[in-house]
């Protein structure tokens, strides 16, 4: 039995749109890719990275609360973060098209 992405806990129906333009189409998929090449393969299809959209997934597959990610954890969630927006998001950007981007300035592709 398949169950809709909407069933993990945080997700509603724009990741589950999100996630069909990727190819997954059900929880159970997501849940075996994981969370990591999960928005991979968002940011391939697509959809702007944000950090919290990735740290929403992967609170949502632990079956805890969006907002429950704190210190340590959520700092090394970023550096998972900034891993997967370079190898699936940021390639061809000059240095100075990566640093427009991180200062929030570079004019969206």
């Amino acid at each position: 039995m398949s169950s809709p992405i909407s069933s993990i806990r945080n997700l509603g129906p724009a990741y589950e749109e999100a996630c069909a333009r990727a190819g997954i189409h059900t929880a159970e998929e997501l849940r075996d890719l994981g969370p990591d090449e999960t928005y991979a393969r968002l940011l391939k299809t697509g959809t702007k990275p944000h950090f919290i959209g990735y740290y929403v997934l992967v609170m949502g597959l632990q079956g805890r609360p969006w907002n429950d990610c704190k210190g340590k954890e959520k700092d090394a969630l970023r550096v998972r973060f900034d891993a997967l927006k370079a190898r699936a998001h940021d390639k061809g950007r000059s240095e100075l098209e990566d640093m427009l981007n991180k200062i929030g300035v570079i004019e969206k592709r």
